[in-house]
Formats: C-alpha cells, structure tokens, sequence
C-alpha cells in the first residue's frame, strides 16, 4: 500500500493538525510541515541506531569545565576524551544557546550557541563522537527573544506568539509549579501594559501554540539541532506547553496530540531521533507521556527515583521503593525510562505524592536541610506554599557533613548503583559523577537555590582534584565509571529487556533484568542498611551465578551482604525457559 502523503487527510499528521486547529489554520499548518519536512530532507541524512546496554548519558553544561583561551565546550569534549571515552557513549548537554537566566533555561535565540562556550562547530565535534541530545526549551522563551521583542514592537507576525490575559480573568485552577506570579506585566513600544503567561518567572514568556506560526518556528529549531548531530530531544517543562484558560494547564489533551505531532514530523525526516519527556509532576501522570508506546516519547525521566532513594537510604528501609517500582509498567517494549539521581534542578517532591506519606516526605526534607540542602517552593490554588524540589547535591542529602568519608562513598555509590541497574537507561549527572558537594558559595552569589547543585570548575583544578589518592571525589569518579564500564558490557542491561522486582528484606533492593534474548540475567542484589544482613534469593535462582562486582562466583542462594554493599549477579536461564 502506497504511503500518504501529508496532504491526504487521512494522514495523522494532517489528523493531527486538524485536531489542533480549526481547518483554514489546519490547512496552512500543514503546508508548513510539509515545507519544513521537504527542507530538511535535503540537508539531514537518517542514520540506523537502536539504544541498547550501551547508552549511558552524561548530564552537564557546556561550560562545566572551562580553561583559558579555550572554547568551554570544547574543554568538555577534551575531558570526556580523556576520562570518558569507551565508558559513556552519550551527552546531554544543557541549554547552550544564548540565554537571559535560569542557566541557560530563559532562550534568547534558539539557532544560536552562547559564544561564551563556543560555536556550533564545537557542537558538532561533540556530536561526532558522541550521541548527543539537546534541550527542546520549547514551553517559553525569554523576554530578552527577538521572539518577544517584536511582539513589543506590534510586528504583525508575532502578534500572537504570547498569551496576553486579562488580570481579571480566574485562574485559581491553574497547576503551578513556582510561587512566582503566573502573569507578568509588560508595556509594549507604544506604552500599552499586556499581562503575559510567565509559567517559571517574568524572563520566561510562554508561547502560544494555538498560534501555528509558534509550532512552525518551533518545529524548524528542532530539525535544525537534528541537522548539527542531535539524536535525542529532551522537551523541557512540557506538560505545561498548551493553555485553556478555565483548566488546570497541565497535561492537557492538546499537549499529548502537540507531542505526538512532534514526534511524527521528526521521524518523516530522522526516525532514528528519540523524544524524551520532562515532567516533573507525580508519576502516574509524569509515565502517561509514553502514549500508547510508539506514538510519543520513546524516553521519560524516571522522577520519582531520586527522592525514592534519598528516602531508602536514609531510613535503611527499602520497603516502600520495592513497592514502587514492582508497580511499573511499560506500555510496550519500544519505550523505556531514563533513570537519574540528580540532575541541574533538585530533587522533586511532587513525584513521590501518593507514594511516600506527608510525614516520610517532611521527614526526608529535614534531614536534607539538616546536611545543607534548600527547598524550593510552588503556589498551591489556595495561596499557600508547598515545597516542590530540595536543592542540593546528591551526596550531601544522603549524609550529614560530621559523618565520615567513607560512609559519604557507600551511600552516594550505593545510590548511584541502583540507578545502573534499574530498567531503562541511565542519566549520569556530572557533579554526581565527581562527587560535588553541596555549593553554598555560589548560592549567595546568585540568589537562587538551584545554584547549590551548578558549581563551574577550571579544567586543571578538576584534574588535580580526581588524582588525589584516597579523596572522595577520586574515589566516586573511579568507582562509578568501574560501576558504568561493567553495565555497558552486558546484555541483559538492555533497556527493552524484561525486569522484576523481589521483596527480600525490607533493608535489600532486588531487581531481576534479562537480555531481550532472554538467555543470560542479572540480579542485582543491593544492602540499604548500616548493618551486616543475610537473605535468601528466590527458589528460581538455583544455578552457578558470578558477582560481576567481585568477580566471585556463588552456588547458594543465601548471600552475606555488608552494610551497603551491591552484588550483581549474572547466571543463564536453562534451556526450558520460555
């Protein structure tokens, strides 16, 4: 049966569109993708990728690591090549295009690189060597946007690009995720005040998508970070993208359509391209962002995860992440989760609602303070404050600053551990990778919590810093690529592999993952507690197994763990197995 072309209406993009606006505008945003789609068919060729035990994706900015006279970008890619390379095949890097705040998350032009780190050269050697994915900061852009400006200035064109509100309108049902007011006052170039849409804070004007002109301009972006090597879309803050005044304005019924619209436009030119979702938002809402399983995002963030551990590790109780995650579900083997602790942002709250109770939620936030962390805090519809996010780096929630050094490595390891073996792939962010501490210094400079988990480092200090013998960040660093190198060379780490999840022992994490062949396993057998403990493993796992840690090879199922300790073992299903 021949194709259809994106003209038929029978064509789900064209469906699509459809659905999204009425039919004259439908009309002329289909004449734009189809325009978009023929552009970039010249310039872009489709490369064959499958993701597999392999990816492992680094988390940084493009000026995380800077020397003098170098383009900061191009230092990153130097300290990938020396300490990276064969260890971590993929790198996400944060917004590096020319911005007004929020590091990097406030667009001033989406085709640009901030000159500051570099160029789009850099960008592409980067992409060369390594699969790359990009921020889709799509959601709002800033007010400093040629975008916004010519809004100002009455251009015709940009007319529309923004939500202009009425200050009296009801808004008391929109879901908020800061306590900043939801509408900003702007006065034009001929003296008239517009109250636009500021979701996140007044530099972040939010676009109108009932506009297609936004989703063509949007759309062109994406193709055009694909053309320069970018294989993975990150779509930031994007449960907030469509506006119906009178709703919550979140999730949407037009946001998935816009998402899946998006997806499918992309694959008409790259289908090798991999959308990911960013929603930090309670997690049966944050994993309806897989769709179906082949028609949105390939990828979403795993967000309850990182408060899920701060918590099991804490207490020494794994008793409820157990739970959890046995409760996981995919809606089809070619979608999987993308699995982090820490990331630029902090570790939210809201993922863990109806997960962990108000107390275990209260409790976890004290003790984050208690070790030098912040909190962040979002409006609820009554005026009131609730915290949304702790701030703070990942090794610091897990220990207090008084304990030892050694304790600090167990638990961050342990932590960081759990994420290798969960299924999907995994996120590494680079200050967890390095075993940052937590940046107060850079908290009083700037005002903003976030900042406590954002330090910048000079190349040569960095480098003296991971060959100090017995230091904590050496320490980290070295065990975690160990940790990495050892995931990536087996089969059964495949994120489309099939997994389960054992209750041992309210203080042990257990998790099963098989190979797509279904021939070799892993079991991951982890201790969250201070303690020395046995436990049993299930009755299944009677043949020879090899710790792929330790290099030791068992023949009981009764295993001796040491407070903190991992055992990954690896065995082959017998022959019946079906």
């Amino acid at each position: 049966m021949a194709k259809l072309h994106i003209s038929d209406p029978n064509h789900t993009i064209n469906q699509r569109l459809h659905r999204l606006y009425p039919k004259e505008i439908a009309q002329k945003a289909v004449k734009d993708t189809i325009d978009l789609i023929f552009k970039y068919k010249q310039r872009i060729q489709p490369q064959e990728y499958h993701m597999s035990e392999k990816d492992v994706i680094l988390i940084t900015y493009g000026d995380q690591v800077s020397t003098h006279g170098e383009a900061s970008l191009q230092t990153l890619k130097t300290f990938m090549d020396i300490h990276l390379k064969g260890v971590i095949n993929s790198i996400h890097i944060l917004p590096f295009y020319p911005y007004s705040s929020d590091d990097g998350f406030s667009v001033v032009n989406y085709s640009a690189v901030d000159p500051h780190m570099g160029s789009w050269r850099e960008i592409e050697n980067i992409s060369g060597e390594y699969r790359l994915m990009v921020d889709g900061v799509i959601n709002h852009i800033s007010q400093f946007s040629d975008w916004f400006l010519a809004f100002l200035a009455g251009d015709e064109y940009f007319k529309e690009f923004f939500i202009d509100v009425d200050p009296t309108t009801d808004l008391s049902k929109v879901v908020r995720p800061r306590a900043t007011p939801l509408l900003s006052e702007f006065v034009d170039d001929n003296g008239k005040i517009h109250n636009i849409w500021t979701t996140f804070s007044k530099d972040q004007v939010d676009l109108n998508y009932k506009n297609h002109r936004v989703l063509k301009n949007v759309l062109d972006a994406m193709f055009y970070y694909i053309e320069k090597g970018a294989t993975l879309i990150r779509l930031d803050a994007i449960a907030f993208i469509w506006k119906e005044i009178g709703s919550e304005c979140v999730h949407l019924e037009q946001t998935h359509e816009l998402i899946q619209l998006m997806r499918e436009v992309l694959h008409e030119v790259a289908p090798e391209v991999i959308i990911i979702t960013e929603t930090n938002v309670p997690h049966h809402e944050n994993v309806s962002y897989f769709g179906s399983g082949d028609d949105e995002a390939q990828m979403v963030y795993n967000f309850a995860l990182p408060p899920l551990l701060v918590h099991s590790i804490q207490t020494g109780n794994t008793k409820t992440i157990t739970k959890w995650a046995q409760s996981l579900e995919l809606p089809s083997n070619k979608v999987c989760f993308f699995n982090f602790t820490a990331s630029h942002d902090g570790i939210g709250l809201r993922p863990v609602k109806g997960i962990l109770l108000d107390e275990e939620v209260k409790d976890i936030e004290k003790k984050v303070i208690k070790n030098g962390g912040l909190v962040s805090y979002r409006a609820e519809a009554d005026g009131t404050k609730t915290p949304y996010e702790l701030n703070c780096s990942f090794i610091d929630a897990l220990t207090h600053p008084d304990e030892s050094d050694l304790l600090r490595i167990k638990r961050m390891l342990l932590a960081q551990g759990t994420t290798l073996v969960m299924p999907g792939v995994p996120g590494v962010y680079f200050h967890s990778l390095v075993g940052s501490r937590n940046y107060h210094d850079g908290v009083k400079h700037s005002g903003i919590n976030r900042t406590i988990n954002r330090e910048k480092y000079n190349f040569e200090w960095l480098e003296k810093q991971l060959v100090i013998e017995g230091g904590v960040q050496k320490t980290i660093f070295d065990s975690y690529k160990r940790l990495i190198s050892i995931r990536t060379n087996e089969k059964a780490f495949n994120p489309f592999g099939s997994f389960e999840f054992y209750d041992l022992d309210e203080r042990v994490f257990c998790v099963e993952q098989s190979c797509c062949d279904q021939k070799e396993f892993v079991v991951a057998v982890h201790n969250f507690s201070d303690e020395e403990l046995q436990c049993k493993l299930p009755e299944k796992f009677t043949m020879e197994l090899e710790d792929l840690l330790s290099n030791t090879r068992f023949n009981n199922s009764t295993l001796t763990l040491a407070p903190y300790q991992m055992i990954w073992l690896k065995g082959t299903y017998n022959k019946e197995k079906n």
